[in-house]
């Protein structure tokens, strides 16, 4: 029976830590094989495992091995595999579900990309453009559609687990209009309007991304008399009045990209307005190993950064905002609360 050992020593924690990208290999290709998707709640043996998968049986069980290891799955004494609760998050029906998000984090072009993040860290800015000749998202676009579609599909997921607690976390109470701006297919703008029925919203994003709204919000959706969709670049302009604007996770260009979209909000924005920034952070949060990875990632594909609570801070207060709460949103979002000066 594979065991996961807690607390190896230093020597063997850092050997670990080198072959880290056979762990990141290991989920990728349990998902891709869909292997949490073909074990129910009855344990399996490799042998049945690999017959509903179409692998063979002597190197499913060392994916299921290598895997059990870090507690993604768990063999049983009889030889057996079971679910934990981290193989259960592989399934594409769990309803908070990370399949996206893995494929995602472990695409064809990361793994051609994080070897040469000395080369980032000396320059200070992204390598993508380096290997592939092309701007991120114009490759994703143009060359990679396969892995344009996991983007989008993991952007989804995501936004969609976190529109819940935004949704608890903010009050909204007597507010009549409400923009997502650059919100991708706006999980969070319909969220909030599931919970105030008296209140209106904007979705303001990419055209390409606003196509794709949330069925909610398009035409004939349960949502859509109450909600205005606008394709734009926040960084261009924002052509959008509201009461409370939600910026939520994009704040991560290059810092000319974010002063702009900041400052197209400051322009944009009634005095009194209220701007609820929402970030990772890579200090202040029980999440650090996973954002400080995502930060590392954003400097290699776009030459971006996540922000420290100091860093937000300066940028918001640069853009002319008030700051006031800062608040968790949950173990790996905080929510900065701002409202725009007389």
């Amino acid at each position: 029976m594979t065991t996961v050992d807690q607390s190896p020593p230093p020597s063997m924690r850092l050997r670990e830590l080198v072959f880290g990208a056979a762990c990141a290999a290991a989920v990728r290709a349990a998902a891709r094989l869909g292997v949490a998707d073909a074990l129910d709640d009855t344990p399996m043996s490799a042998d049945d495992l690999a017959a509903a998968v179409k692998t063979q049986p002597k190197t499913l069980r060392r994916l299921l091995r290598a895997l059990s290891s870090q507690g993604v799955f768990v063999e049983r004494p009889d030889g057996t595999f079971a679910h934990t609760e981290m193989s259960r998050l592989l399934r594409e029906d769990d309803p908070h579900s990370l399949r996206y998000i893995a494929l995602w984090c472990t695409e064809p072009w990361t793994w051609n990309v994080w070897p040469k993040l000395d080369e980032a860290v000396r320059s200070g800015r992204n390598v993508f453009e380096d290997v592939y000749d092309k701007e991120f998202f114009e490759y994703l676009n143009e060359d990679a559609p396969e892995s344009a579609h996991v983007f989008n599909r993991a952007m989804t997921t995501s936004s969609s687990q976190s529109a819940r607690d935004v949704a608890d976390l903010l009050d909204l109470r007597g507010v009549k209009t409400v923009a997502d701006i650059g919100g991708g297919q706006g999980q969070v703008v319909a969220s909030l309007l599931e919970k105030h029925p008296g209140m209106h919203g904007t979705l303001l994003d990419l055209p390409g991304v606003v196509e794709n709204a949330d069925p909610r919000l398009r035409s004939g959706g349960a949502l859509a008399d109450r909600v205005r969709i606008v394709a734009g670049d926040c960084r261009e302009d924002i052509p959008v009045q509201a009461d409370v604007y939600i910026i939520k996770n994009i704040l991560e260009w290059d810092d000319e990209s974010t002063r702009r979209a900041l400052a197209n909000v400051r322009k944009a924005a009634r005095p009194g307005a209220r701007v609820v920034v929402i970030e990772n952070l890579v200090d202040d949060t029980p999440s650090m190993r996973f954002t400080t990875a995502m930060d590392l990632l954003l400097l290699l594909n776009v030459g971006g950064a996540k922000h420290t609570r100091q860093s937000m801070v300066d940028r918001l207060t640069a853009a002319g905002l008030v700051i006031g709460e800062i608040r968790s949103v949950n173990a790996y979002l905080h929510a900065f609360e701002c409202t725009v000066p007389g």
